[in-house]
């Protein structure tokens, strides 16, 4: 049996930081409620993602969870790809845009630099990794180097939750659940070890 999440927190310190998660997504997830056993693993995971998704970034914040999306899809996690879910549509991608996440390369929903930036999550979330010298100039072409930084931290960021998530079976929450249910269930999208 996997651990479980742990609803209370004695860290005061981490508590706040958990509400972050509460502001933003509207509950806190099951990842960090078990990560929380080791309190200083739970902060540092925090601190990234604070980093990876600051609001002063040069990468817009729904595309970000886009490419998490599609990182995680490399990873195959299906917890990760439920919580992508919630969040881009919580950053201003339309139902349809992230219904059509899996066709992104021939979707006229997506912009050819959006194209450059998923296949670059695509193929830096995979093992072996597939970043290719000329898939890095197509990229190139249309991010700065900032902002290739940025959204390689997305797809690093989500490498630490992919392998921790599905390694744990972490149970998804109710909220992601449905959405992704919603918006990706006819496109193959199903709970699996994450099922409550």
């Amino acid at each position: 049996m996997h651990p479980v999440p742990v609803e209370d927190c004695a860290d005061p310190e981490l508590a706040e930081a958990l509400g972050h998660f509460t502001r933003t997504l509207g509950f806190v997830p099951n990842s960090l409620l078990t990560m929380q056993r080791v309190p200083a693993i739970a902060k540092a995971v925090i601190a990234l993602n604070r980093a990876v998704f600051a609001p002063d970034g040069e990468v817009d914040l729904g595309l970000k969870r886009l490419v998490a999306h599609v990182a995680s899809t490399a990873s195959g996690c299906q917890y990760c790809k439920a919580h992508t879910t919630v969040s881009a549509t919580r950053h201003g991608v339309s139902d349809e845009k992230m219904a059509a996440i899996y066709d992104y390369a021939t979707s006229p929903l997506f912009t050819e630099a959006e194209r450059a930036a998923l296949d670059f999550a695509m193929e830096a979330a995979s093992v072996p990794n597939a970043v290719t010298d000329e898939s890095y100039a197509v990229l190139a072409a249309h991010w700065s180097e900032t902002e290739i930084v940025e959204l390689l931290g997305v797809v690093c960021m989500f490498g630490v939750f992919n392998r921790w998530n599905d390694s744990m079976a972490t149970p998804l929450e109710e909220v992601p659940a449905g959405r992704a249910e919603e918006l990706l269930g006819d496109r193959g999208w199903v709970a699996g070890k994450h099922a409550e």
